[in-house]
């Protein structure tokens, strides 16, 4: 497969997925403005998903129906949703000959909804949540097409390379995000921030069944950075970017192979031999930003060695 066009789909895989991502914790932080006395404001996300300056920011937090319109609609914010969706359908109009032709179109279909003015309406002004679950649904839509019909070639192993790197990423950035809720679970603040956490990282539901009983640091700490079994953990979405650099290995410089898997192997080594106490603010940031550094050296070595730049 040419570097162009592995490249191209990589990226494709990683709009998507940071798309998925934002969309969720605008969800829920949306939700949380409402239910919740101690509600922590915008600014993080404004910070995290947006273009402004500072004043900017002052002007618009305390505004939701401004913060989400432009955090997904703006097309002049270059990192909005709307923006991720119209660079992975260029991407993917520019290797058509290399995903399916239900890839193309569900992703097509994507676009066209983003752009629906009662769409942007219903989110911005109407029923934020119900407007934003449209939207997440067209992403599950894309994910589920492109597992049921994708051949298992190069493509589809750039592709999920991708994808769980982008993930990794977001958890990451995620768990800093909200990493004051890790401080205490005493604090009522605290618990209901971890509660959201959870949901922003689609783990509520995973963790009663797993726990059963009531959210602690540990635990959720636990469940985002170690367990295997749950899809938006780190540990997982290392083992799926180990499992798909090893489909390379055939198709690969041995060197360039070989500095991919070792860049993720060690990713995965200091996630699986660390132990963060979540009850120790510094060491947990030191950990999580050690763990983003390492996943932008495994995007570097792609970027270097797969795609031919410097």
């Amino acid at each position: 497969m040419l570097s162009r066009v592995a490249e191209t789909i990589y990226w494709l895989a990683r709009y998507l997925e940071r798309t998925q991502a934002m969309l969720q914790v605008l969800r829920i932080n949306y939700i949380a403005s409402q239910d919740e006395q101690f509600f922590g404001g915008w600014k993080p996300l404004l910070h995290s998903f947006g273009d402004l300056t500072e004043a900017e920011i002052e002007e618009v937090a305390t505004d939701s129906a401004r913060v989400l319109g432009h955090l997904i609609f703006d097309k002049e914010n270059g990192i909005s949703a709307y923006s991720n969706i119209l660079l992975g359908r260029e991407n993917a109009r520019a290797v058509q000959d290399h995903i399916t032709k239900e890839v193309w179109l569900t992703l097509n279909d994507y676009y066209h909804v983003m752009r629906q003015e009662d769409v942007a309406r219903q989110v911005q002004h109407e029923d934020p949540v119900s407007g934003i679950d449209l939207l997440l649904r067209q992403g599950l839509l894309f994910s589920g097409t492109v597992q049921h019909t994708m051949p298992r070639d190069e493509g589809y192993t750039f592709l999920n390379l991708g994808k769980f790197l982008e993930r990794a990423i977001q958890t990451t950035d995620m768990l800093r995000l909200k990493s004051e809720a890790f401080a205490s679970d005493v604090d009522p603040r605290a618990n209901s921030a971890l509660r959201y956490l959870l949901y922003a990282l689609f783990g509520f539901e995973l963790y009663t069944k797993t726990y059963k009983g009531v959210i602690t640091p540990e635990n959720v700490l636990e469940l985002a950075v170690y367990d295997e079994d749950f899809p938006h953990s780190l540990a997982y979405s290392l083992s799926q970017l180990l499992r798909y650099c090893e489909r390379l290995r055939d198709n690969s410089l041995p060197d360039s192979y070989e500095h991919l898997h070792f860049l993720i192997g060690k990713a995965k080594n200091t996630v699986a031999y660390s132990s963060p106490n979540a009850k120790d603010p510094a060491a947990l940031d030191q950990f999580l930003l050690q763990t983003r550094s390492e996943l932008l050296d495994i995007a570097q070595a792609l970027n270097t060695h797969y795609f031919g730049n410097s």
